[in-house]
């Protein structure tokens, strides 16, 4: 009995020490620029989901599972938004979500962090590395960092005029469960 106990109360001690929270549309921002035909282009994404588990003074414990819909992609452009969801872009009916699931988190510099995940868009998943600040707010935590990727290594656009590198900016608020 004293080590079901012991059991339970360790449980409870560990769930409230590593804290759950879920992104939100609302206060985030998802946005990218490339150039096409040498002009940047700015486009955004919406529709947030997933699971956050972050303890600001163990990075180590830290988890994001946390994907985007692929079918939100604007560009204020609606002819252009609708290519883009199209079979040589992001292919949106075979491909409804992109998807980021870190596999490691590192106390950087300056109160910054590392994150190291897998980046899936379409079909294919990459391993990628970048910087980013956790600022606390009333129920939950700002998330803000920016990487690039190259679209080709994930079969995003196939031979185009727009350039094969973009910037993402993330400005992810998520919110204590």
């Amino acid at each position: 009995m004293k080590k079901i106990t012991l059991f339970i109360l360790t449980a409870l001690i560990s769930g409230s020490v590593l804290a759950q929270y879920k992104p939100t549309d609302n206060g985030s921002a998802l946005n990218f620029t490339i150039k096409n035909f040498g002009i940047g282009v700015d486009g955004k994404f919406t529709g947030l989901q997933g699971d956050i588990t972050f303890d600001q003074a163990n990075a180590a414990t830290a988890a994001f599972d946390v994907s985007i819909d692929a079918a939100s992609v604007n560009t204020d452009n609606s002819l252009r938004d609708s290519h883009l969801r199209g079979d040589s872009y992001f292919d949106v009916k075979n491909y409804p979500r992109i998807r980021f699931v870190s596999t490691k988190i590192t106390s950087g510099t300056n109160g910054a962090f590392v994150i190291t995940g897998k980046l899936t868009i379409k079909k294919t998943t990459k391993v990628i590395s970048f910087p980013f600040s956790a600022t606390a707010s009333n129920d939950g935590y700002l998330f803000k960092g920016t990487f690039n990727i190259n679209r080709k290594d994930f079969d995003v656009g196939g031979t185009s005029t727009i350039s094969n590198e973009l910037e993402v900016e993330l400005n992810i608020l998520a919110k204590k469960t």
